[in-house]
């Protein structure tokens, strides 16, 4: 292809050379750990071994989370941590498109059930700075992909919150109480599956607000797709 003349395909993470675009190199590809089954139910965390369908993880059992079901692409880890950071903060907004097929993968039927997608929001000063969202533009490849209806800008985050990065469960869930708002008309999310979209699930603290607000709004169920996770040792 003439774009591959003048830009030659590079890999999405280490930026070597590969066949094409939009792929990995052999050493990135075998260093990141894509998740499937078998994984809980719930929140798609891996088990170690084959389970019976339809069995929770013990974090699941202990403490439900806010959302439905969750699922991941990969691993949030050494391997794909320089992928993730460099799309978020790097200036690489393009790598939505070829990030969306893995996550599409990864939802399954989180994807083909659901009646809208939804990212979670940036407050307005960090969207500046940064100058995209990158939830936003994975739910809208994942849309353009599906099918599914997307709202990028359905959720609002109404109060800038300090970094998460270092917090833990209990501070992290403080931090983002109250700091994610929908418009004041919104009547059209009774009976609705909603699709929550968002890079990394971590503790889930800030997904677990935006569920609450989608829920008070008459959501019915909603699921969340992330391009990574962290994965809980076992």
């Amino acid at each position: 292809m003439l774009l591959d003349l003048v830009l030659p395909p590079l890999c999405l993470s280490c930026r070597a050379p590969v066949a094409e675009q939009g792929g990995l190199c052999a050493s990135c590809w075998g260093g990141i750990h894509f998740l499937s089954d078998p994984a809980c139910s719930r929140c798609g965390q891996p088990f170690p071994q084959a389970q019976e369908e339809g069995l929770l993880c013990g974090g699941c059992l202990a403490e439900p989370p806010a959302f439905d079901r969750a699922r991941a692409a990969f691993r949030y880890d050494d391997a794909s941590k320089g992928l993730v950071l460099s799309f978020k903060h790097a200036d690489r907004p393009g790598l939505a498109r070829y990030l969306a097929p893995w996550m599409a993968r990864a939802a399954g039927p989180l994807l083909t059930e659901a009646d809208l997608i939804v990212p979670v929001p940036l407050h307005r000063w960090r969207l500046f700075h940064r100058r995209y969202n990158q939830a936003a533009l994975l739910a809208m490849a994942l849309a353009r992909r599906s099918g599914v209806p997307c709202m990028p800008d359905l959720l609002r985050r109404v109060r800038r919150t300090a970094p998460q990065g270092t917090m833990g469960r209990t501070a992290r869930e403080q931090n983002v109480r109250g700091a994610i708002k929908l418009p004041k008309t919104v009547d059209f999310l009774g009976k609705k599956r909603i699709l929550l979209v968002d890079d990394v699930l971590t503790t889930g603290a800030t997904l677990g607000e935006c569920v609450r607000v989608l829920r008070q709004a008459g959501a019915e169920a909603v699921d969340v797709v992330t391009l990574a996770r962290v994965v809980l040792s076992q």
